[in-house]
């Protein structure tokens, strides 16, 4: 059984200045997590893969499909159906420095999902956060509790992050560009964490991101999307060794690799992306296609089985 699943989820917002018009971005996605599996999300900006994020916690609103958790289904908009999802599953957000309240400490900030548990004084709390700390890394954690956030480098403050992440115990984190805004070697140090915490806790992650590069040694599968729609998905190796989708071919064509005459796939991404206000007709990449025909203009395609545990959305798929 899947721990979370949704299907056709689309989640659209009013156009500014318009009274009719919805940008939807995220249009009849589905995914699902299995236990400890860690699940990447790629794709350009606006693609819609913090949105699908935000959504699978109700921080965006749902306009049709349906989540479930261990196969119970979950109305976002039932306050209690969140407050139990939100124990099972937890956010850690791209900017270390803005998911802090400056003014609180890390005690405070530790304490207060702790507090949402129940059942613990205060002297208990503070021995809990201090244990959170030694978990994450930043040891003793007892000689940090009192520190405010502009006291800790980013990579620390990233692991107060993920500290008040785990400190509910949840089954599922999604990490919505966790490493980002870090230094390589800080970012090395926290998806090391993230993989240590995986196999302590048993813990599954949804990791949203760009980076190809992190996907390739740290995710088992990957979800592709291009505006709103999930084009490919598939085992990383299997798309990293043959995509299957032209965007997904060109996004790996694009990443840097350490040898400069090392052959590359001869695709490329041309044009802009298009307004998700206003998508394409057909299939949504057909404009920046290089294998585009008559059908991609006028039909989008389905998204089909092209092997075990691996699914297409492409008329013309790639093959090895």
């Amino acid at each position: 059984m899947a721990l979370l699943e949704a299907h056709d989820l689309s989640v659209e917002f009013p156009v500014a200045g318009s009274r009719h018009a919805r940008l939807r971005a995220v249009d009849g996605a589905s995914i699902a997590i299995g236990p400890g599996e860690i699940v990447a999300v790629v794709g350009e900006s606006g693609c819609g893969k913090t949105t699908l994020a935000r959504a699978l916690l109700g921080l965006a609103p749902i306009a049709a499909g349906r989540i479930a958790f261990e196969g119970e289904p979950i109305d976002t908009r039932d306050a209690g159906d969140l407050r139990r999802l939100r124990r099972r599953v937890q956010m850690v957000f791209q900017d270390p420095f803005d998911s802090l309240n400056p003014r609180k400490t890390a005690f405070v900030t530790l304490s207060q999902p702790l507090r949402a548990v129940g059942g613990m004084s205060r002297a208990e709390r503070r021995r809990e956060a201090a244990g959170l700390l030694d978990l994450v890394g930043l040891s003793p954690g007892e000689s940090f509790l009192d520190r405010y956030p502009h006291q800790f480098s980013g990579g620390q403050r990233q692991r107060i992050g993920i500290a008040r992440a785990i400190a509910v115990g949840p089954r599922l984190v999604i990490a919505d560009e966790a490493v980002s805004a870090l230094d390589i070697s800080i970012r090395a140090q926290i998806l090391t964490l993230l993989v240590r915490l995986r196999r302590e806790l048993g813990l599954s992650y949804l990791f949203i991101t760009h980076d190809l590069g992190v996907v390739r040694s740290f995710a088992d599968r990957v979800v592709v999307m291009y505006l709103g729609r999930i084009v490919e998905e598939g085992a990383t190796e299997t798309i990293f060794a043959a995509p299957a989708h032209p965007y997904t071919a060109a996004l790996i064509a694009a990443c840097p690799v350490p040898d400069p005459i090392a052959a590359r796939a001869p695709v490329s991404l041309e044009g802009d992306v298009p307004s998700p206000v206003d998508p394409p007709k057909g299939c949504r990449f057909h404009t920046r296609c290089a294998f585009v025909a008559d059908i991609c203009r006028t039909t989008a395609p389905a998204s089909v089985a092209a092997g075990d545990d691996y699914r297409v959305a492409c008329h013309f798929p790639r093959t090895a």
